[in-house]
């Protein structure tokens, strides 16, 4: 079973996500109001296996929380959670070592996505922070895809639904699926699971 720490300094927000992740998921969640109280709790008897930190609450000075949190534990994932903070701040983020970055927007079904893929080892940054740095990154076959077709890619990548999709990239879910036909033909896979491999392991996202 997974624990994660969660920090955050909106009591509501806070307990609100930590219950719904241990409801709907196999997840231990601790919980800290500020970035003093989660560097204590880190120090506890339970070993962590993901530490969410809200980017605006106290202590957490902008990115030093950050660093502060990954010097005294490294081999602890570390993802950055904000409702307001833009492209910039998410990309400097992942740059400095964060394991994802998670806006408060996220549909709980791709927060719970989200978790998973950090947790399995990977980098998270949703489309709408990372569209440009992964759109300078795409080469090869992956330079034939649109933005949004990149987009939709990104979402399959931690494994979205179709309806999850559409409703991330406030489009219809037909409109998915037409992308989706379309960047499996010029990827030149037959799947969805496929095209994800595929990403993967070329480290587009």
């Amino acid at each position: 079973m997974p624990n994660i720490l969660l920090a955050d300094d909106h009591d509501l927000v806070r307990d609100t996500i930590a219950a719904y992740l241990e409801t709907v998921e196999d997840f231990k969640v601790l919980t800290a109001a500020n970035l003093n109280d989660a560097m204590e709790q880190m120090r506890g008897l339970d070993a962590i296996d993901l530490l969410i930190l809200d980017y605006n609450m106290p202590g957490m000075n902008g990115l030093e929380g950050l660093d502060r949190a990954k010097a005294a534990y490294p081999v602890c994932k570390v993802a950055l959670m904000s409702g307001v903070a833009n492209r910039d701040v998410a990309n400097a983020a992942m740059a400095q070592g964060a394991d994802g970055f998670i806006p408060k927007s996220l549909t709980a079904a791709s927060l719970v996505n989200a978790i998973k893929f950090v947790l399995s080892g990977e980098k998270y940054m949703p489309f709408d922070f990372g569209t440009a740095q992964t759109e300078a990154k795409a080469d090869g076959e992956f330079s034939k895809l649109s933005a949004r077709e990149l987009q939709t890619l990104e979402q399959l990548c931690i494994g979205l639904s179709n309806k999850e999709i559409a409703r991330n990239l406030d489009i219809q879910e037909v409109t998915v699926k037409l992308h989706v036909k379309n960047l499996l033909a010029k990827l030149g896979v037959s799947n969805r699971t496929q095209a994800a491999l595929l990403a993967k392991e070329r480290h587009l996202f």
